[in-house]
C-alpha cells in the first residue's frame, strides 16, 4: 500500500488530503468524503482498506478553509460527553460548506483525482455530512461521477428551499446507495420516505437500506456509535457499488 498526505489545489487555498493506492499502476479514482470529525487515523484506515481493492482513494480535509487537519481534537472522540463541546466548534465549519462551495471544492478534488488515477468516471463515498457533500458534488459533476455511497447521512431532507432532495433530478448520471441507521434521529423514517419519493420521481438509480440496530456514525471505529456488523456491511455494499460502476 502506498499512502501519503498531499495538498490539493482548491478554490480558497490548499486542501490537505490523505491519498492511498495499492501501487503505482493506474486505478479508478474514489473520492472519500469525511464525517464532521475530520481526517484522523480512523479515516486513514478506511481509506487504505478501500484502496486495497484496487482504487486510488483521496480523502480531502473538507474544512481546509479553517486550517489543516486535525481541526478538532481527535483523541477523545469515544467520550460521548465531549461531543456537544466539539460540535460547538464544528458547527461554523459545517455552515461554511454551502452548496456552491461544496460543488466548487468537489470539482477541484475530482480534477486532482484525474491526475493521479484513471481520469474518470469517479466514484464517491461519504459519511454523515460527507454523504450530503457527495450529493451536491454528484449533482454538479454528473458527467464525471458514476457512483455515490452515502452512509449514516443526515440533512438530505429539510424544509429549506435548497434541501438536497429537491435536486434529485440532477443526479441522473450516478448510481446511489444509502446505508441509513434505524437509530439515527437525524434521518427519520419519514425523511427517508420523502427522499425515496424524490429519487423515484426523478428516475434515479438507487437503493436505500436501513441497518437494523445501528446508530448515527456506525462506520467510525473511534466513535461511541461504532457497530462492527454494520460497518462490515457498509464495506461489502460499497465494494459491490464500486465494482459495478468504476471497477476494472
Amino acid at each position: 500500500m502506498k499512502s501519503s498526505t498531499v495538498d490539493v489545489p482548491a478554490p480558497d487555498g490548499a486542501a490537505d488530503a490523505y491519498v492511498a493506492r495499492p501501487d503505482d499502476r493506474p486505478y479508478p479514482g474514489v473520492l472519500f468524503l469525511m464525517d464532521a470529525f475530520g481526517l484522523r487515523p480512523a479515516i486513514e484506515e478506511m481509506v487504505e482498506r478501500i484502496a486495497a481493492d484496487g482504487y486510488v482513494v483521496l480523502a480531502p480535509n473538507l474544512f481546509y478553509r479553517t486550517g489543516r487537519s486535525p481541526v478538532v481534537p481527535v483523541t477523545d472522540l469515544a467520550d460521548p460527553e465531549r461531543h456537544a463541546a466539539i460540535f460547538d466548534v464544528l458547527r461554523p465549519m459545517i455552515e461554511q460548506l454551502t452548496p456552491e462551495r461544496t460543488a466548487a471544492d468537489g470539482a477541484a478534488y475530482l480534477d486532482y483525482l484525474a491526475q493521479v488515477a484513471v481520469p474518470g468516471p469517479f466514484a464517491m463515498t461519504g459519511y454523515c455530512m460527507g454523504g450530503r457533500a457527495g450529493w451536491r458534488i454528484a449533482a454538479a459533476e454528473r458527467h464525471r461521477v458514476a457512483a455515490l455511497g452515502a452512509f449514516h447521512t443526515a440533512g438530505l431532507v429539510t424544509e429549506a428551499p435548497d434541501s438536497p432532495h429537491r435536486s434529485a433530478g440532477e443526479l441522473d448520471g450516478a448510481e446511489l446507495y444509502f446505508g441509513f441507521a434505524d437509530g439515527d434521529r437525524y434521518m427519520t423514517v419519514e425523511q427517508i420516505a420523502t427522499l425515496e419519493r424524490a429519487l423515484d420521481d426523478a428516475a434515479v438509480r438507487y437503493r436505500a437500506d436501513i441497518y437494523d440496530g445501528a446508530q448515527h456514525g456506525y462506520t467510525m471505529s473511534d466513535l461511541p456509535a461504532h457497530d462492527e456488523a454494520a460497518r462490515e456491511r457498509h464495506f461489502a455494499e460499497l465494494r459491490a457499488l464500486l465494482e459495478r460502476t468504476v471497477g476494472q
